[in-house]
């Protein structure tokens, strides 16, 4: 099944969008992927929104979602020539003064864009310097495999699984090896996880998870809040925005909330490049008040 993900990434990007056109056809207008969610989702973050003004957002989210695939595929075979010609990198040169002053580098950032080429941004770094993702791993071995391949494009780019990540930075450290990872951030936690209750897109309490800005203080990382952008279709730009280089100076919290607000105004911007069939508030803090107590840090279950 790689294989064939690999020679069909080997066409150029312009015969992988008429595949994804017609993906879009049947996401859409078929099978009707996940549209009562996506359609919930945009009204209740856009309640200011006519409902054709919510639509045609509705059908641009579609026509880059399946965009998105075909995108990250071409990862596994695109040249370093067509890479630096289709991604752009601002502010790097802020992330290498961090490196050469002996800090590491945290970026966090959020399903918006086509995030899998974010495991590009080492292309204007220094050779030694590793980047990484930080990211969940699928139940699917062949798709967990196709996205490790993909993750991994650049000779330096490591996708690392979330449960190993802070053995991965301290050895890092240890051995003096410099690097930047990406925390993608936005996912809705489980009921265990839920820590934080955040204001987002029109939604008073969202569940959240901190276990990212955690690991950034344990770690001192330096904070870049990276925020992609798409000029045009097979183009995509990433700019670094500081969020802090003393991380337990802020208060608790506070890298998180600033990066929901950052990443709120980013979508707001361009709402149709963000992931909208995931069902991010099915969990409220009203239930989650029934069904548990926080007792030192902890979640507890309610005994009824």
């Amino acid at each position: 099944m790689l294989k064939l993900f690999y020679m069909l990434s080997l066409l150029p990007l312009r015969l992988l969008y008429v595949l994804a056109d017609f993906e879009y056809l049947l996401l859409y207008y078929v099978f009707r992927y996940r549209r009562s969610t996506v359609r919930r989702n945009l009204t209740s973050s856009f309640p200011e929104k006519s409902e054709k003004e919510i639509r045609s957002i509705e059908r641009d989210f579609y026509r880059w979602f399946a965009d998105y695939f075909f995108e990250a595929l071409k990862l596994l075979s695109i040249s370093d020539s067509e890479l630096r010609r289709r991604f752009q990198t601002i502010g790097s040169e802020q992330v290498e003064q961090c490196f050469r002053e002996g800090q590491n580098v945290a970026a966090i950032l959020g399903h918006y864009c086509n995030w899998e080429w974010l495991s590009c941004v080492g292309i204007d770094l220094d050779e030694s310097r590793v980047t990484g993702l930080v990211y969940h791993p699928l139940r699917n071995k062949t798709f967990d495999n196709l996205y490790r391949r993909i993750r991994s494009h650049e000779k330096n780019g490591i996708p690392i699984p979330k449960q190993d990540i802070l053995r991965y930075l301290v050895d890092y450290r240890r051995r003096g090896i410099m690097s930047i990872f990406g925390y993608i951030s936005d996912q809705g936690p489980k009921w265990k996880n839920i820590h934080l209750w955040l204001p987002f897109l029109n939604h008073p309490e969202t569940p959240v998870f901190t276990g990212g800005e955690r690991i950034m203080r344990k770690m001192n990382n330096a904070v870049f809040y990276v925020e992609m952008s798409r000029p045009r279709r097979g183009y995509y730009t990433a700019t670094y925005h500081l969020i802090t280089r003393s991380p337990n100076d802020m208060p608790e919290h506070g890298i998180t909330t600033r990066f929901f607000q950052m990443l709120e105004t980013t979508i707001r911007r361009e709402p149709r490049y963000y992931l909208w069939t995931h069902n991010r508030w099915k969990r409220t803090k009203e239930e989650f008040d029934k069904r548990f107590e926080v007792v030192g840090g902890k979640n507890i279950p309610r005994t009824t």
